[in-house]
C-alpha cells in the first residue's frame, strides 16, 4: 500500500542551505505565522522517510533530532503509512467518548503490557505530551486528595499554563507568561557536572536535600505527586545519578505520594530500553508517554496503576480529539515496527557509535565540557576551556555549521550550550558516522 519509494539513505547537497525556493518560502512563513514560532533550521521540507529530510531545493539532510525524539521508527514508517490510510479511508473521528472504538482499547491495552510493573494497570490516551502531564496530576490529585506537586530543577514539561508552572527554564518557555498555576514546589536535582558538592555521595546527598525541603518546607503529608524526567530532556540530558530514581520512588511509596515518570522524551526504545526508568528497574505509579507513541502523529499517553486510574468519576477525564483513531492506528503500526525491527537493540547500537565518537571528540575539543546520555539519546555540553562556563557562541557556530553541511541537530540545556542528538534508531550506522564527521568538521573550524 505504501506507493511512495523511499529517498535514498544519503546526504546530498544541490544548493547552499537555505537554497532559493526555501528562501522565497521563508518570506511567507514569516508573513503567514505568528513571530513567537522558534525554527532550528532555514529550510522547508518536501518530503522525508528514515533519517532523510528533502527540502524543495531537492537537498537532503541528514535528521539527527527526530523532530525532537518523534519518528524513532523512522519518518513515513511503512507500518505507520499502511495503518493510517486504512483508518483515514474507515472513519477519522467519532470522539472515543461518544462512540468507542478498538484501536484506541488496543493501544492501551500495549501500553499497559508494555510499561513497567505486573500490577493492574489502566490508561487514558490524549493529543500531547503536555495534555498527558496535566491529566497525570490532575489524577494524582484526585486520587490522594493533596494539592502539592513537586518537581526538578533544569526540568520541562511543556507549555500549557499548568506545565510551564512544571517546567524550570524561564526564557523562553514561561517569559511574560503568567501568573502560573499555584502548589508547584521544585527541588534540587543532582546535575553531576555542574554539582559542587562531593561527587562520591552525590545520590544520598541530593535525596537527603531533596526530601528535606519535602518535608520541612512542603509536608509530605501535602504532596499529591513526584514528577521527574528519568533523563531531563530540554534541561540538557541530564541523566540522574545512579540509585537516584530508586531512593525518589521509595520515598514516594513511604509517604503515599504518586511517583509521575515523564518519559514524553525518553519513551519507546530512545534510551536502549522500552522506557528509560527501566535502567534501575524502578516502576512508577503513573507514566506519562508521547513525542514516540505514534510515529509523528499527535499522541499521548497516561498509564497508571489501575486503583489510582480509576479514581476519578465518569466524564471527569476525556477530551474531544484524546486518542483520534488515526492517531492510535499510527500508534499501532508504531509499536509493531519497533518490535519488528527490535529498535531497542538498534538504540543500544547507536549508542555505542554516537558514545564512542562523541567522547572522541571532547578528547581532541577541550570546549567540550561533558558527553552524557544513554543509547540514542545523549548531548555534548560545550563551556569556555578550562573552566564550566557556558560557551553559547560555539554553540550556536557548530549547529551553523553542520545545518548548512546537511546535518540537522537540535539544541538544549538550561545554560543554552548543550548540542543534543536524538537520531531516529532506524538510522543507517553509514549516514550517523556521515553526521558525525560533519560535527568534527564543525568544531574544527572554530
Amino acid at each position: 500500500m505504501h506507493t511512495l519509494t523511499n529517498l535514498r539513505q544519503e546526504r546530498r547537497l544541490v544548493t547552499a542551505i537555505p537554497g532559493p525556493k526555501s528562501i522565497e518560502a521563508l518570506k511567507r512563513r514569516s508573513a503567514a505565522t505568528s513571530q513567537g514560532l522558534g525554527m532550528a533550521i532555514p529550510v522547508i521540507i518536501e518530503r522525508a522517510s528514515d533519517a532523510i529530510l528533502l527540502d524543495i531545493d531537492g537537498n537532503q539532510i541528514i535528521d539527527m533530532g527526530s523532530g525532537i525524539g518523534v519518528v524513532n521508527v523512522g519518518n513515513s514508517a511503512s507500518r505507520v503509512v499502511d495503518r493510517v490510510i486504512e483508518q483515514v479511508q474507515a472513519f477519522t473521528h467519532t470522539c472515543f467518548t461518544v462512540a468507542p472504538y478498538m484501536s484506541y482499547i488496543e493501544v492501551c491495552e500495549k501500553l499497559n503490557a508494555l510499561t513497567p510493573g505486573t500490577h493492574a494497570k489502566k490508561s487514558l490516551l490524549v493529543n500531547s505530551g503536555a495534555e498527558a502531564i496535566e491529566n497525570a496530576v490532575k489524577i494524582a490529585r484526585y486520587y490522594t486528595k493533596r494539592p502539592a506537586i513537586v518537581v526538578f530543577e533544569h526540568s520541562y514539561h511543556g507549555r500549557t499554563n499548568l506545565t510551564m508552572a512544571l517546567t524550570a527554564k524561564n526564557m523562553p518557555y514561561k517569559e511574560g507568561f503568567g501568573p502560573f498555576a499555584p502548589e508547584i514546589y521544585r527541588v534540587p536535582m543532582p546535575y553531576s557536572f555542574h554539582w559542587v558538592g562531593n561527587q562520591a555521595t552525590i545520590t544520598e546527598d541530593a535525596i537527603e536535600m531533596v526530601t528535606y525541603k519535602i518535608d520541612k518546607e512542603i509536608g509530605a503529608h501535602n504532596v499529591a505527586a513526584i514528577l521527574i524526567e528519568p533523563i531531563q530532556g530540554e534541561g540538557g540530558f541530564i541523566v540522574p545519578p545512579k540509585g537516584f530514581m530508586p531512593a525518589l520512588a521509595k520515598y514516594s511509596a513511604d509517604n503515599g505520594i504518586v511517583f509521575i515518570a515523564d518519559e514524553v522524551q525518553t519513551g519507546f526504545a530512545r534510551t536502549g530500553h522500552m522506557f528509560a526508568v527501566e535502567e534501575e528497574n524502578v516502576v512508577p505509579d503513573i507514566m506519562v508517554t508521547a513525542k514516540a507513541i505514534a510515529g509523528g502523529l499527535p499522541l499521548a499517553g497516561i498509564t497508571g496503576r489501575a486503583e489510582i486510574m480509576d479514581s476519578v468519576h465518569v466524564a471527569g477525564l476525556g477530551g474531544t480529539f484524546g486518542g483520534n483513531p488515526i492517531a492510535c492506528a499510527a500508534a499501532l503500526g508504531a509499536l509493531e515496527t519497533m518490535e519488528a525491527e527490535n529498535l531497542i537493540a538498534r538504540a543500544q547500537h547507536i549508542g555505542t557509535i554516537l558514545g564512542d565518537s562523541l567522547r572522541a571528540l571532547q578528547k581532541k575539543y577541550p570546549i567540550i565540557g561533558e558527553v552524557r546520555g544513554r543509547g540514542a539519546m545523549q548531548a555534548i555540553e560545550l563551556v569556555e576551556v578550562g573552566t564550566k562556563n557556558p560557551h553559547t557562541a560555539a554553540m550556536n557556530a557548530v549547529v551553523k555549521y553542520c545545518q548548512s553541511n546537511g546535518v540537522l541537530v537540535l539544541t538544549a540545556g538550561t545554560y543554552s550550550n548543550v548540542i543534543r542528538f536524538l537520531p531516529p534508531l532506524v538510522i543507517t550506522d553509514e549516514l550517523l558516522k556521515d553526521a558525525l564527521n560533519i560535527l568534527d568538521e564543525g568544531f574544527a573550524s572554530l
